[in-house]
């Protein structure tokens, strides 16, 4: 059976649908699954050995190029080479107009995809040929499993989750060399985030950091990426004790430093979720996003969230005249840090 992929980004939604894939490797083993992404977000699929194929395309501009009709031109030539492939299934774990095209523009006969409320951009539903309701409030990665559990008639799995994600031996020596640096046992602290309204203040993570060594001996480490240094150096900034260190890992290298952590601390942004997938122990800071939705399956991970702001109900805005939902003392995410820390080591 030839499977096809198309979850485009982000690097959180890459995350998300892996243990999707890694259920399909492990049912139907023989299948040849590829997978439909953006470039810029590719990185962490690169060299993954449960897919067949990687297929990267570039869709970010096809919004602003003009009519519908110059769209489709744009699309069709990136993915024409597409077809060659002859899929017998398009599964879109996207649910945007762009990945619903893209499945109808392999020439795949059967292209599933969410149903109603469950799908981004309802217009997309017209580039589907089978749906999959999905009830509410469920986790997106569940979610995943259900829609190619469905597709492809698979029995559901009690199976733990499984984040197949490739390293190389140069990914493992760039976790190494920071943990060299920061000593075995520390604190992630990542201060970004994809939208202002899911950033926790950078300063507010420097005195987390002082509160970390001061109580716990605990040193911290700020992760960032591209252009988030004025983030990193808020935090840095703002650490009386100068026990953190500022660190701008790779992806992958990332990931790898992940598995090393004591607790990492982070919102809602794709670096939280890799830490997840490497199993490392988790403080969420949730803001105009939902836990249930995007958080940990772990249950003794923890979610600090103002549960007393009515307007996050449904909320997900980019940008907010109150942002007051990330209003949180560095005390409660401190006592959540702790008690984090301590579940992990009832279990050691």
């Amino acid at each position: 059976m030839r499977i096809l992929i198309v979850k485009l980004g982000s690097i959180g939604d890459i995350v998300h649908a892996l243990p999707a894939v890694a259920e399909i490797r492990r049912l139907i083993p023989d299948a040849e699954i590829s997978w439909v992404v953006e470039k810029r977000s590719a990185e962490i699929l690169r060299g993954n050995r449960t897919l067949d194929r990687l297929i990267e395309v570039e869709t970010k501009g096809l919004r602003t190029n003009g009519t519908t009709e110059t769209v489709l031109r744009n699309l069709r030539g990136q993915v024409g080479e597409l077809r060659k492939n002859k899929f017998d299934v398009a599964i879109d774990l996207q649910g945007l107009i762009k990945s619903a095209l893209v499945a109808k523009l392999s020439g795949a006969k059967k292209r599933w995809g969410f149903a109603g409320r469950a799908l981004r951009e309802p217009a997309s539903r017209i580039f589907l040929t089978d749906s999959v309701k999905i009830p509410q409030q469920t986790h997106i990665i569940r979610k995943n499993l259900l829609l190619i559990e469905t597709a492809l008639d698979l029995a559901e799995s009690n199976e733990p989750l499984e984040f197949p994600i490739d390293v190389s031996s140069g990914d493992v020596d760039e976790a190494e060399s920071i943990v060299e640096r920061v000593g075995p046992r520390f604190a992630i602290l990542n201060p970004a985030g994809g939208w202002v309204t899911k950033l926790w203040d950078a300063r507010k993570f420097g005195h987390l950091a002082d509160r970390l060594w001061n109580e716990l001996r605990l040193p911290s480490v700020i992760v960032s990426g591209p252009n988030e240094d004025h983030l990193s150096q808020a935090a840095v900034a703002s650490a009386g004790t100068g026990k953190i260190l500022s660190t701008k890992p790779s992806l992958k290298g990332f990931f790898e430093l992940a598995k090393h952590s004591a607790v990492y601390v982070g919102g809602d942004t794709g670096p939280t979720h890799l830490a997840i997938a490497a199993g490392a122990p988790i403080v969420g800071i949730f803001g105009p996003t939902e836990w249930w939705r995007n958080g940990s399956l772990n249950p003794k991970d923890i979610c600090v969230e103002r549960s007393d702001v009515g307007c996050r109900v449904d909320c997900h805005r980019r940008t907010c005249s109150k942002w007051i939902c990330m209003d949180i003392s560095v005390e409660t995410v401190f006592e959540a840090v702790r008690a984090r820390i301590s579940a992990e080591a009832a279990i050691v």
